[in-house]
């Protein structure tokens, strides 16, 4: 059994699709279960500087090996926007409050009517703070942005997500077909591999 890593998230679902990935012999906990309740602030312009930011906080404080994601929908006909503001975007553009999934992805929808270019993908970055040093990896899954939502699980803009050789959105496949192919579990993959060299 190797040492508790902290995963610098408190979302359920993240921390879920992690653990399932990384598997027993790599026990992860949450940022709750190390009493760490803090707003942490994910104001860099890019996907891995968030990622840095966050897993900084959470060492330095804790004083504990830790890792961080951040991830971002890129979208081609927007220029790769979202991107780092996906979780933010309906707010970020005067819509919604906070993180608004449905506000984000009816906006999203939106802007791309009438698009025929409706290529897009995910991009997890991940930052790890083992034994004081950085690492960064990162997971990329391509596909297509759907003309409406489609299915009920997942979260964030999985309704509306279709990877590329697939005919159902994330939402519309089980926890564990999209914990196969998706961004964070390809991230996870490479943070795993990683594990495993140092």
């Amino acid at each position: 059994m190797h040492k508790p890593l902290v995963f610098a998230t408190n979302n359920p679902h993240k921390l879920s699709e992690v653990r399932d990935i990384l598997g027993a012999s790599r026990p992860v906990l949450s940022l709750s279960d190390i009493g760490c309740h803090d707003d942490i602030p994910e104001t860099a312009d890019t996907l891995e500087g968030n990622a840095l930011l966050k897993a900084r906080w959470v060492s330095e404080r804790f004083d504990c090996d830790c890792f961080a994601d951040d991830t971002g929908l890129e979208v081609a006909a927007l220029d790769g926007r979202p991107g780092v503001l996906s979780a933010r975007y309906a707010m970020a553009n005067g819509e919604g409050e906070g993180h608004d999934a449905a506000a984000n992805s009816a906006l999203l929808l939106r802007q791309l009517e009438g698009v025929t270019d409706r290529r897009a993908r995910f991009r997890t970055a991940i930052v790890l703070i083992k034994d004081g040093r950085e690492y960064q990896v990162d997971g990329v899954i391509n596909g297509s942005i759907t003309t409406a939502p489609h299915g009920t699980d997942g979260f964030g803009y999985d309704p509306i997500f279709m990877p590329e050789g697939h005919t159902q959105t994330f939402a519309e496949m089980s926890a564990h077909e999209k914990n196969t192919i998706s961004h964070r579990r390809r991230a996870t993959d490479a943070l795993l591999q990683l594990l495993e060299k140092i």
